[in-house]
């Protein structure tokens, strides 16, 4: 009975976890569009989207640690 607790825990985890990875590579696609469009970026700009290049590796890194895969969550 525990394990099945902790498997439904583990997968509604590792659905916010692909969640939160679509939103990031969303932000990270739209802010490459954004600077390749720009003739001269602001350093605002291109600082948010160092941030968010740098919260998107750390999700796959996550995923990858937790061997989660899209196909578990159907």
């Amino acid at each position: 009975m525990l394990f099945g607790k902790k498997q439904k825990l583990r997968k509604m985890e590792n659905a916010r976890l692909f969640q939160h990875l679509e939103e990031q590579k969303q932000k990270l696609d739209s802010g490459k569009q954004l600077i390749e469009r720009s003739i001269d970026p602001s350093e605002e700009v291109i600082y948010h989207m160092k941030v968010t290049e740098v919260i998107y590796s750390f999700l796959l890194r996550e995923a990858r640690e937790r061997r989660a895969s899209k196909d578990e969550l159907r």
